[in-house]
């Protein structure tokens, strides 16, 4: 009885999260008068694809998404280069000042990026970096570089170094025992810390919008606000634009979420 009473409460909380996904994936294919129908329709009965296209021929569509996708791929890859270089010190490595440059991530982590808005301004104002894509980037290290750096560490340190010694007693180099041994066993936690990087800096939006102010630089996030004006709200585009948003995310996720437990067992010693 408890089994059941726990998958129903389950399937409730589930189809509660996902009941404003569907709404808007369901918005996008439903013509004007359906949507703004008092009569709720649950289905489009009439789907039409007129919203994806409104979406895609509105202005600095194509700047949107350039940008995204230059703010994203280097976010990530920055961060996962910087903080398995810096997991691999904290969790490898004594060295003075280790707890405190731990304590440190943790408490950067624990600050709103609201709070830090203003500060973050002023500088990169003053270093000529607003309205430009590297100061949003070296902006968004900020917040991904600590939780990326902590994430890593923790599967670093539960990778036994008997290991890398024993690669290095039948012959392996240090690097060749590390890329050998440790970098695929680490692998999940690359994956696991790039998914949250990449999530992190495509749907952030408070940031950019502060920072960029050029339509030509601005991300799909910020571009989404255009559908609303002085006349209205365009639902329909907008629900059809939100969820051509929403789909880098998904393919990102499915194209790698089996890397996640793929490389559990890689490089491991044969008994």
């Amino acid at each position: 009885m408890k089994r059941h009473l726990a998958t129903a409460a389950a399937l409730a909380i589930a189809a509660v999260m996902f009941f404003p996904i569907y709404w808007m994936i369901a918005t996008a294919f439903k013509t004007g008068p359906d949507i703004l129908s008092l009569t709720p329709q649950w289905l489009p009965l009439r789907p039409t694809l007129d919203n994806f296209a409104a979406a895609i021929e509105r202005s600095h569509f194509l700047d949107a998404v350039r940008s995204s996708l230059i703010l994203v791929l280097a976010t990530v890859l920055i961060s996962l280069a910087v903080a398995f270089l810096a997991a691999v010190a904290v969790a490898r490595f004594a060295f003075r000042g280790r707890r405190t440059f731990l304590l440190t991530l943790l408490v950067v982590q624990m600050i709103p990026v609201t709070a830090m808005i203003i500060p973050l301004y002023l500088l990169l104002d003053g270093l000529g970096q607003t309205d430009t894509l590297t100061g949003v980037i070296v902006t968004y290290l900020t917040f991904v570089l600590p939780f990326a750096i902590w994430t890593l560490r923790g599967f670093i340190v539960n990778i036994p170094s008997e290991l890398e010694e024993a690669a290095l007693v039948d012959g392996c180099t240090r690097l060749g025992a590390f890329v050998r041994i440790v970098l695929p066993l680490v692998a999940p936690g690359l994956v696991a810390t790039s998914i949250f990087a990449f999530v992190q800096a495509w749907n952030e939006y408070l940031l950019a919008y502060v920072l960029l102010s050029s339509p030509e630089n601005r991300t799909l996030t910020v571009w989404l606000a255009s559908f609303t004006t002085r006349n209205g709200t365009a639902w329909g585009p907008l629900m059809a634009a939100s969820t051509l948003t929403a789909l880098p995310v998904v393919i990102f996720f499915v194209a790698v979420h089996r890397k996640v437990t793929s490389g559990l067992t890689a490089g491991a010693v044969k008994g």
